[in-house]
């Protein structure tokens, strides 16, 4: 595939065509504050610049705000501080799912909408939630790849982000129950799951903890881009056995995917990240124009991504799905390295 191609695929998102949001857009300024988990998250950058890129085509002002570390606690103190600002939406990746909850109850009597995206916020803390791909439709391309490296049996382990962050909570249940309801998985045995506070030094560290603890282990899971990254270095820095399938960046894995003993990971999975970011940017004008409330069963227009339905969330809200999880492999990594 061409790069311009594929960039122009994905940065299609960029043009809104549905008029009404647009005209709120242009006529009543929409301010929107876009709340990381942390500073330093290259998956956040990609789809964060793609959110400002499509919310400022329509006439909206972004202000990206970064925690000082990937707490609940922190999180709280920039929800403070954007209370008194005067913002129509507040868009957060949450670090923790129910500890944000009087917080963002706190915005929402101010009258700021609230959407969560990557990570979502409790039900009761948001209007709607933007997700990257179904829960369990990334939990089961998990759970098939942790089969296939492992030849069906064996140890294997996950390195997750924070032990609260509710995106990694949820594909871990559910790779957990896939595991335990399907007979094809009753030779895998989950070792551990090993938290690596989206931090690349220990991440490594509890690679390596990993490793040492378990000699015999053969996989380990890393639905966190930060996670893989860092411990696909350290497996193929130390020529590990243990292989590596999670959720990356393509142009982060690049190194470490291929079919021979000398890499680390021989697949692994995403989403488009630009797609996300824009869709959620399109969600949030749609909410501040009242297009939609974020009631189950509505519809809206997210310029050439589509038209997209407000659905029932496995927590009891709603949410939006941009779509299924894409496989990165040594036939394609390249070719999307140069996209993200």
């Amino acid at each position: 595939m061409n790069k311009k191609m594929v960039s122009a695929l994905l940065c299609g998102a960029m043009v809104l065509s549905m008029a009404a949001p647009a005209a709120y857009a242009e006529e009543e300024g929409v301010k929107i504050a876009l709340v990381a988990k942390l500073a330093g998250d290259a998956f956040f950058e990609v789809a964060a610049e793609s959110f400002v890129e499509a919310a400022e085509a329509e006439g909206a002002s972004v202000e990206v705000v970064y925690p000082e570390e990937a707490t609940a606690d922190a999180q709280i103190k920039v929800l403070d501080n954007l209370i008194s600002q005067d913002f129509d939406v507040i868009c957060i990746s949450a670090n923790d799912e129910n500890a944000l909850q009087a917080k963002l109850e706190e915005a929402m009597d101010e009258g700021i909408q609230v959407v969560s995206f990557d990570s979502a916020v409790n039900a009761d803390s948001r209007e709607v939630f933007v997700n990257q791909a179904g829960t369990t439709e990334v939990a089961q391309a998990l759970m098939d790849a942790v089969y296939d490296i492992c030849d069906g049996e064996g140890q294997w382990a996950i390195l997750s982000a924070t032990s609260q962050a509710t995106n990694q909570n949820a594909w871990i249940a559910a790779m957990q129950e896939i595991m335990e309801s399907d007979e094809k998985y009753a030779d895998l045995e989950l070792v551990e799951i090993a938290y690596g506070d989206d931090e690349a030094q220990k991440s490594t560290d509890q690679t390596e903890a990993l490793i040492t603890n378990y000699p015999d282990l053969k996989c380990i899971c890393a639905p966190t881009t930060v996670g893989i990254a860092a411990a696909a270095k350290y497996l193929q820095d130390n020529e590990c056995a243990c292989k590596l399938t999670g959720l990356g960046l393509p142009s982060e894995m690049l190194e470490y995917t291929g079919d021979g003993d000398e890499y680390s990971c021989p697949y692994f999975y995403l989403w488009d990240m630009e797609g996300l970011g824009a869709l959620s940017a399109y969600t949030c004008i749609a909410i501040a124009d009242g297009m939609i409330t974020g009631a189950e069963g509505e519809t809206f227009t997210a310029g050439d991504l589509g038209e997209f339905e407000i659905v029932a969330a496995s927590d009891g809200g709603t949410e939006i799905i941009l779509g299924d999880p894409m496989e990165f492999n040594p036939e394609n990594v390249a070719e999307w390295a140069e996209v993200f």
